[in-house]
């Protein structure tokens, strides 16, 4: 029996412009708006170190420096917590970037799809199958379970084929997702035999979505290359997915947990209020504001 390669490398496509918070994105990546007190993408770089992933790979872009800097050493500003003695936020600064988690970057030069910022990263991926996680989805575990990568990691040492996340859409959206089709394994677990890239309510095969997590084989770089150009001349990562069908096999996971699309105005609203209820520090206070409004 083979064996499978445990996912060790998570890439992460953060060079897209964030034109649906401008003027917000103008000047910083949208990926590092925060969510109460985290930005977006410290969210899935924690979501991937948890499952056990210690090597981030983002897929950056022109002005896309504060993120490289969030996860780099900020000398100045630990010199000057621990000479105010504050060693709880020390501690905190100093824990965005464990000791065993190792990070690297490379330009996306220009802006022709996921697919293409995928195949930016395959120098650092090298020939072993690894994650893709998409900041803009913000996921969040269940109540007291594991995140949403882990839960892929576990079923991914079982079968060893590219799989996907997915959630039951509402009909009328199918038109936003790539939407999968196929048999179902189990309960969460379906074998992907149809994939098709926002189909009309009509056309949709299923309403089964693929939201923004993936692990992917590395034979993935070459199915994507083999691919047609989209609308634009973008590169679909979808496409190059779909590509894997007939040759290893491609499976769908429907994951425990909720998605908050933050690429999305309402979504990124929804997800700040929704955090920070929940919030060890500011949840009871805000909760009795939210109160006090409906009043």
């Amino acid at each position: 029996m083979k064996k499978i390669p445990p996912i060790k490398k998570a890439v992460f496509p953060v060079a897209g412009l964030g034109t649906r918070f401008l003027p917000a994105t103008k000047a910083q990546p949208k990926e590092m708006m925060p969510v109460v007190d985290k930005p977006l993408i410290q969210y899935a770089v924690e979501e991937a170190y948890e499952a056990g992933i210690r090597h981030m790979i983002f897929v950056t872009g022109r002005n896309k420096r504060a993120i490289e800097d969030h996860f780099d050493t900020a000398y100045e500003l630990e010199t000057e917590l621990e000479a105010g003695n504050k060693q709880e936020l020390l501690a905190l600064v100093r824990g965005l970037q464990p000791e065993d988690m190792h990070c690297s970057f490379v330009r996306q030069p220009r802006s022709l799809g996921l697919g293409h910022a995928v195949l930016c990263a395959q120098p650092l991926v090298g020939d072993e199958p690894f994650a893709v996680l998409l900041a803009d989805d913000l996921m969040a575990a269940p109540e007291g379970g594991p995140g949403v990568m882990t839960q892929m990691v576990d079923i991914f040492a079982g079968q060893g084929t590219s799989l996907l996340a997915v959630q039951e859409v509402p009909l009328e959206q199918v038109r936003r997702y790539g939407i999968v089709a196929g048999h179902a394994l189990d309960a969460r677990t379906l074998k992907v035999e149809r994939m098709v890239e926002k189909p009309t309510p009509q056309a949709a095969p299923s309403r089964m979505g693929v939201a923004g997590r993936y692990i992917l084989t590395p034979a993935v770089f070459d199915s994507i290359r083999r691919q047609s150009r989209g609308e634009g001349g973008e590169i679909q990562l979808t496409d190059g997915i779909a590509g894997l069908i007939a040759t290893e096999g491609v499976h769908a996971y429907l994951y425990a947990g909720k998605r908050y699309d933050c690429g999305s105005k309402e979504g990124f609203l929804e997800a700040t209020v929704e955090f920070a209820l929940k919030h060890p520090e500011v949840g009871a206070s805000f909760r009795a504001y939210l109160n006090s409004l409906a009043r």
